[in-house]
């Protein structure tokens, strides 16, 4: 499984995964190459609100229709730092281009704006991300934890996030009915 890019993918954790971080997650790659694998989380809701962390950073609400809007847990990396998966990519201080129209912005500025009514179009928020060593993504899945498939952008900003990861098997044609935690090899 050399030279892959799962960049723009989604993992769909599989029902053998034990770690209880990634146990029926969807997680879509951000970046991967040689370095390594970033990716975020997007179908785990936190006990937290856009507004009670916009109030933690001293940025005032002025939109408060989407106060209410949830954060939601990316992974288990650097917990305590904002990450903003968006649409259009715009122009932040610090923005990692995932594809032509998602962008990953890790930089303050994006949220005051979203704050001001003037941000990107669709974001969603998460505290933490999801990390792998260079080859460790490969072998886990040659291991059978995760199962791929392109991302259709669709399902991270307007799906809602229980229907999520049943959306990302619908895209390989599967019905989770129909998975085994057995793990075999023919």
């Amino acid at each position: 499984m050399e030279n892959v890019n799962l960049t723009n993918q989604f993992l769909i954790a599989m029902p053998n995964m034990a770690d209880p971080y990634f146990s029926k997650s969807l997680t879509y790659i951000c970046e991967h190459n040689e370095q390594g694998a970033l990716g975020i989380v997007i179908n785990r809701p936190i006990d937290l609100t856009l507004s009670t962390l916009l109030d933690q950073i001293d940025i005032s609400l002025t939109h408060a229709e989407i106060g209410n809007i949830p954060v939601h847990f990316g992974g288990p990396v650097q917990m305590d730092r904002g990450f903003v998966l968006h649409r259009p990519l715009g122009e932040w201080q610090s923005t990692m281009k995932v594809s032509d129209e998602i962008g990953l912005t890790t930089s303050k500025d994006i949220l005051q704006a979203v704050a001001e009514g003037t941000g990107p179009n669709q974001f969603f928020l998460t505290l933490g991300y999801a990390g792998w060593a260079p080859g460790q993504l490969e072998h886990e899945i040659s291991l059978n934890a995760w199962l791929t498939v392109a991302a259709d952008t669709s399902l991270i900003f307007d799906i809602p996030v229980e229907a999520r990861f049943e959306a990302a098997m619908h895209l390989l044609g599967i019905d989770t009915m129909n998975l085994s935690e057995d793990v075999g090899h023919a």
